[in-house]
């Protein structure tokens, strides 16, 4: 009973985290929120094409301009749920991430949740271990890539 009360708790939280982390609606002037169409109309798309390997080259050393953006992305949109040590907040902790996953792996975490978590079985099993659904976050595959650098670092690369 308690576990279940814990769970149905973290994902209430959990959700209003979320929605209030992305409370980013704009307004037309009439205090009604634009469409998301009507938003991204001409803007080209910036997330949910699959990441492939061949599409990364990692550097070394490490792009610093890319760690510095990597850190304010997660300090914008990863940091309340997910600590740079191994302890898991609402979902896992980044430490030692980039020594257990593929480059690819990691960004298709980042910018393709639905499909990672529908084909991927060890992003199902993060789902089961931590109980809550990682939000679509709509970063880009460049965004995703200095994400990346920055795990990187905080993994001890130089």
């Amino acid at each position: 009973m308690t576990c279940k009360l814990l769970a149905i708790g973290l994902f209430i939280g959990g959700s209003l985290l979320v929605a209030s982390c992305n409370n980013d609606s704009k307004s037309n002037g009439d205090d009604k929120p634009l469409d998301v169409e009507e938003m991204t109309k001409g803007q080209p798309e910036t997330h949910g094409t699959e990441v492939k390997p061949e599409e990364i080259t990692m550097t070394n050393p490490l792009n610093k301009e890319w760690v510095e953006h990597g850190k304010e992305i997660y300090g914008m949109k990863c940091q309340s749920c997910h600590k740079l040590t191994s302890e898991r907040l609402v979902g896992p902790g980044w430490e030692g991430v980039t020594k257990k996953r593929e480059p690819a792996w990691i960004m298709n975490m980042i910018t393709n949740v639905d499909m990672m978590l529908e084909t991927d079985p060890e992003a199902q099993k993060l789902l089961e271990q931590c109980m809550v659904r990682m939000p679509n976050q709509n970063i880009s595959k460049d965004e995703a890539r200095h994400i990346l650098e920055f795990m990187r670092q905080n993994d001890g690369e130089k």
